[in-house]
């Protein structure tokens, strides 16, 4: 969503870094950069000024406390930054659970911006933090809305109390009541209530809003927006905060390739935070929202910490520890490592939304663009297509077996031996880094390995030669 902002602040603090020496004037100029890329991503205008006249105020403070050796650029980069993430919410916040269970959630917003989905993603969020939470389906009045609510429910695991039909058909906010009852007397200790939506913000849809709201006393009232309608987001937010109120703001669609201009406005302009993103179709394309996060992948910084927890619940401890141990004994790294490896990575998602959180992605969005997906799942088919000894020992493939792997992944056989030939190679290529030879002059071994054992020869000194002359052999012999 952000590659255009990205690439625009990309190029300004590019030509920043080229000037060496920063003057007021190449402030002006970068500030005129960076407004222009604002205002061509739908940032809300009066955000803009605001946010440039802050960047401009404190860079020309403090240009004359920078000393001639050190990087101004990176110096004005931090302030920019640091406002950026400012405008984005300042910190993450979290959902407040209430001190009697159940902690209601009560999710508001227009028709289409995906509030159904997303209360399934929210379930499943918590839900896999330990807590028990429960659907409520106050949604009458949308075709399906109940049985959609029904099939994601399913899906994740998590019940739905849907008393009512729906299709027009039944009292939403008596389900949302009925709703609560429920979960007291079974011990829900969260409840998420999704309510009906309208094209647009009118008095049936507030006065729906209002009544589950003061109905059900929600701890947090969550509005979804889509962050693909740009400018009308803001617009919608606030007529939302007008009549229902809101306490937080959960972003919709930020894998989709609108400007992204409803993320940098929405918080400044209602003074609520963004508290959750939804980047994905998948159920669990769900997370915290990170103003200081984003703003890095904004800036082209990328984003390590999610990609770095994201790992983490991706790659199974136990199987890890058990990878580094056999590294450390000098074992092999075989086709089943390689292929759990596969799994782990399989876990985490989209390969170009991973790759697309390194630092530095904006330079290779064609190459993250053009990443087939498809081909991990086509790796995968010929290493499970091997039996337990090929995975182990692929120096047994013969041209029958590679023959028969091929047969079986629904691969060509040079499929096989390329993949094969590279498993070759990094397999040679960490037995050099467990042993130390190969690598570059100056590096040492990675940090927490052990350094390499080197064997020292035992050969025997040489014996020197005596002198013929008889005088100089005692001599030698007293030495």
């Amino acid at each position: 969503m952000f590659d255009n902002l990205s690439s625009k602040f990309s190029n300004a603090f590019s030509s920043l870094r080229s000037r060496g020496k920063i003057s007021p004037s190449d402030i002006e100029n970068t500030c005129a950069e960076v407004r222009t890329a604002l205002l061509e991503s739908d940032v809300a205008l009066p955000v803009v000024e605001s946010f440039i006249e802050r960047i401009r105020s404190k860079s020309l403070a403090a240009l004359p406390t920078l000393q001639s050796g050190t990087n101004q650029a990176q110096a004005i980069f931090e302030i920019v930054n640091t406002e950026l993430t400012e405008i984005l919410g300042g910190s993450a916040r979290r959902v407040r659970f209430a001190k009697t269970a159940p902690t209601v959630i009560m999710l508001a917003g227009l028709q289409g911006a995906g509030k159904t989905t997303l209360a399934g993603k929210l379930a499943k969020f918590y839900a896999d933090q330990g807590n028990t939470p429960l659907l409520i389906a106050s949604d009458l009045q949308r075709p399906n809305a109940v049985n959609q609510l029904q099939v994601v429910g399913e899906s994740v695991g998590i019940p739905v109390f849907a008393p009512e039909p729906g299709n027009g058909v039944g009292n939403p906010v008596k389900v949302a009541e009925q709703g609560i009852a429920f979960a007291k007397s079974k011990l829900y200790n969260m409840v998420i209530v999704d309510t009906a939506g309208r094209l647009g913000v009118d008095q049936d849809l507030m006065r729906e809003a209002i009544a589950i709201r003061d109905a059900v006393s929600p701890d947090e009232i969550l509005f979804v927006v889509d962050a693909m309608i740009g400018q009308d987001a803001v617009r919608t937010a606030q007529a939302f905060q007008d009549g229902v109120g809101f306490d937080g703001v959960v972003l919709t669609k930020l894998d989709g390739d609108a400007r992204g201009g409803a993320a940098l406005s929405i918080t400044s302009l209602t003074g609520k935070p963004i508290m959750f993103s939804s980047n994905g179709e998948k159920l669990s394309d769900f997370d915290i929202f990170y103003p200081d996060r984003m703003a890095s992948r904004i800036l082209g910084l990328g984003d390590v910490a999610t990609l770095a927890e994201q790992a983490k619940k991706a790659f199974d401890g136990e199987t890890s520890a058990k990878l580094e141990e056999k590294f450390a004994r000098g074992d092999d790294f075989t086709l089943e490592d390689f292929l759990e490896q596969l799994e782990a990575m399989s876990k985490m998602g989209s390969m170009s939304k991973l790759l697309g959180m390194l630092p530095g992605a904006g330079a290779m969005k064609k190459q993250i663009e053009n990443f087939d997906e498809s081909e991990i799942v086509r790796t995968k088919s010929i290493v499970q297509s091997m039996t337990p000894i090929e995975r182990r020992d692929p120096k047994v493939l013969n041209g029958s077996r590679r023959a028969r792997i091929a047969l079986g992944a629904g691969r060509k056989v040079q499929d096989v031996n390329a993949l094969v030939d590279k498993f070759a190679a990094a397999q040679k290529m960490m037995k050099q880094m467990r042993t130390g030879k190969g690598l570059p002059p100056g590096m040492g071994m990675p940090p927490g390995m052990p350094a390499p054992i080197q064997k020292v020869s035992q050969q025997p000194a040489k014996k020197k030669s005596k002198s013929g002359n008889p005088a100089k052999r005692a001599l030698e012999e007293k030495g």
